[in-house]
């Protein structure tokens, strides 16, 4: 595909159908703070611990990102789907009144209420496409038990990378 080509539709529908988890990811700047809903997100490594999450240029989260050198991921069960939209909106601020959470050791806030959270030291990012894949070294984590995760087949709409 070059740029500015309309993607073909079946490759467009494929694509559609891929399944991921849904995350929240975390990061502080300084005293700024965000978290933001990912999906495009694997584990990349055993052996030392890497995990890759994709994110758009323009995710104030990517910029975040980029100075602090630090990002938390956190795993959610299904029945925190209504802490999608909560992450979806545009007040940083906003996206963690009323939530317990703590500043993790690489200072990204982490949620008390998850699966779990993995905090990611930034070890090498990677620009393939019009997303940039940052590469995190986990450095600390907590698990809180298990439940079923929360994925795309749980929630309407799959995200495709569209700007």
């Amino acid at each position: 595909m070059h740029k500015g080509k309309m993607m073909n539709p079946d490759v467009l529908s494929n694509m559609a159908h891929m399944t991921y988890g849904i995350y929240v990811l975390t990061t502080r700047s300084e005293e700024t703070i965000n978290g933001m809903i990912a999906s495009w997100v694997s584990q990349v490594s055993f052996d030392p611990p890497l995990i890759m999450a994709a994110l758009h240029p323009n995710r104030y989260s990517h910029g975040l990102i980029e100075k602090s050198g630090h990002f938390a991921l956190h795993s959610l069960h299904r029945a925190q789907k209504d802490l999608l939209g909560r992450f979806k909106g545009p007040d940083p601020a906003a996206k963690f009144d009323g939530l317990s959470w703590r500043d993790g050791i690489t200072g990204s806030p982490i949620l008390a209420d998850c699966i779990g959270a993995m905090e990611c030291r930034v070890v090498r990012t990677l620009a393939p496409g019009n997303h940039t894949l940052f590469i995190g070294e986990v450095v600390n984590a907590v698990f809180n038990g298990e439940k079923t995760p929360l994925c795309t087949l749980d929630y309407s709409g799959c995200y495709l990378g569209k700007a």
